[in-house]
């Protein structure tokens, strides 16, 4: 899973997702007598994670992908973050005043933040980090939302005073970007940075170490400014499979893991299991999608695009896939938030359409293998995923068998994670990509589809193009008027609707399972992950 910009806790694993609606209560949660005889938190032991996917970097902000920003959300803090119930509120910073014109934005800084090495933390620290991002040498796809401030002073140590010259409508969430340490990074390549690979942040977890293909292991911080977490360590294995992932948790290897729908629906239901194991499932902020690559001369024209979205059966694939634990998507808001359009126009599965609109297109005949010719050249391209997801593997099969009817061969390779976002998708080597957006709460989607973010590294690596949708995303950004932001949104999902640069896919569900040792984990509208300082493991049943 890749991330677009948000708050920390928007960037953690799929695992902790946010979402608009309150999730529900555990599946399977302990007895009330067995609660009653744990009530007491204590301090100890060991959370093991399992992760499909391996971090590239723990310097956040040159990060794009959900593996590594799900460490960093450990390691780091931003100025603000989301609460359980998805409200804006301080983190390194304790207050924020916003002017009557909304232009600019107080930070007033906690006092007594230290970073992982005994350094106290101070606004010297958020000006690097401003200044960093916005400097053309640094390879970030966050860049956009901070060359929107016109000024950014420190009057003090413990106050930051950032001046837009125009309404900025993610300004104040734009803000919970994970602050750097200023004393480790100022005046050197952050690109050569050792803190790619040894983090020093000032979060409630401090890394410890990262054995490359088996695991990142990370120790509580005595000195966390909200309370030191009660687990002692957070241990993310890298296990690239999810079927052996899920033994893995069977065994008692590990205590935190995604289900598959399969698992969730299948595997999961024996007394044994609900005995050890709290299940959760709520609509995830995430949605899967096939993304061309439109520089291909194959996918320069709509008529293709859409006759592709027209030969797949999406319902197919959230029965199939999902074990109905979904729901359509139609475009990159998904349904529930106040920006997503209810009346964009789908479009529906209709093989017959789909031959029509490549015959259009100039793909009429067949050669005597069924696949169709054009210019004596068959119409055929590659799927590339990454390895270890299972749901993406299943989804690129069904769609290969969909596309083989009306006359596409598809091929499908899978690519382990790094290699698959560095060698791949990074630079645009790639006909067709199916992969998944983790979106923010705000509907600003600039770093995604604005023409100018198409750049080695950036986000729209797609290469779309849309002059339209470059006026209606800075638009939908350069108010505070949540109608008109709304219209600029509609508008945007209507025209991604008819120019297809995505066939947008599904929206699953998150389907997180925890130890039943865990204690204090808390649905709430911003997920299960919202208070995981305060999860705990009762002394009788610690087990590290």
């Amino acid at each position: 899973m890749m991330t677009s910009p948000g708050l920390r806790c928007l960037l953690m694993a799929l695992l902790f997702s946010v979402v608009l609606a309150a999730c529900n209560s555990p599946e399977n949660p302990p007895t009330p007598l067995a609660r009653a005889a744990t009530s007491v938190p204590a301090t100890g032991d060991s959370l093991v994670e399992g992760t499909i996917g391996e971090a590239s970097t723990l310097i956040p902000l040159l990060a794009t992908d959900s593996s590594s920003h799900a460490v960093a959300g450990q390691v780091y803090n931003g100025l603000v973050k989301y609460d359980k119930n998805l409200n804006i509120v301080g983190d390194l910073a304790e207050s924020f005043d916003i002017s009557k014109d909304g232009l600019t934005i107080t930070f007033h800084l906690r006092h007594g933040v230290k970073w992982h090495d005994g350094a106290p933390f101070t606004s010297k620290d958020v000006l690097y980090t401003y200044r960093v991002t916005i400097d053309p040498k640094t390879p970030t796809a966050y860049a956009e939302d901070f060359k929107q401030v016109k000024k950014l002073t420190t009057p003090d140590p413990f106050t930051v005073r950032v001046t837009y010259d125009a309404p900025f409508a993610p300004a104040l969430a734009s803000w919970g970007v994970n602050i750097l340490p200023s004393h480790l990074l100022e005046d050197r390549d952050i690109t050569k940075s050792p803190l790619a690979r040894n983090p020093v942040g000032t979060g409630p977890y401090r890394f410890k170490e990262w054995v490359s293909g088996q695991k990142i292991v990370l120790e509580a911080n005595n000195d966390y400014f909200e309370g030191r977490p009660y687990i002692d360590r957070y241990i993310y294995r890298i296990i690239p499979d999810s079927s052996t992932m899920y033994m893995e948790l069977k065994a008692g290897a590990i205590d935190l893991m995604t289900l598959t729908p399969v698992q969730f629906a299948r595997q999961t239901a024996s007394q044994n299991f609900t005995r050890r194991f709290n299940k959760y499932r709520y609509p995830s902020s995430s949605y899967l999608y096939m993304g061309y690559n439109l520089r291909h001369p194959l996918f320069g024209d709509k008529r293709i695009r859409q006759a592709m979205t027209a030969a797949i059966n999406k319902d197919e694939l959230i029965q199939g896939v999902l074990f109905g634990m979904g729901q359509k998507a139609v475009g990159p808001i998904v349904p529930g938030r106040w920006a997503y359009n209810p009346a964009v126009k789908d479009i529906v599965y209709n093989p017959e359409h789909a031959a029509e609109l490549l015959a259009q297109a100039g793909w009429k005949e067949k050669n005597s293998d069924g696949i169709l010719v054009k210019n004596g050249k068959p119409f055929k391209f590659t799927i590339l995923t990454n390895q270890g997801n299972q749901q993406r593997l299943m989804t690129a099969q069904i769609i290969q068998q969909r596309l083989r009817q009306v006359g596409i061969d598809v091929k499908i390779r899978i690519v382990e994670w790094a290699a698959f976002l560095k060698e791949f998708v990074n630079k645009g080597n790639f006909e067709v990509v199916l992969l998944a957006w983790s979106i923010s709460q705000d509907p600003d989607m600039y770093d995604v589809w604005h023409s100018s973010k198409n750049k080695p590294g950036e986000l729209n690596f797609i290469g779309y193009n849309n002059p339209e949708v470059d006026r209606l995303l800075i638009a939908g950004r350069s108010t505070f008027d949540r109608e008109k932001r709304k219209q600029s949104y509609f508008r945007i999902q209507d025209i991604l609707a008819e120019d297809q640069p995505y066939t947008f896919l599904y929206v699953p569900d998150s389907l997180p399972v925890v130890s039943a040792r865990i204690r204090g984990v808390e649905p709430a509208p911003a997920g299960i992950g919202h208070n995981q300082i305060r999860w705990y493991v009762p002394k009788n049943e610690q087990v590290y």
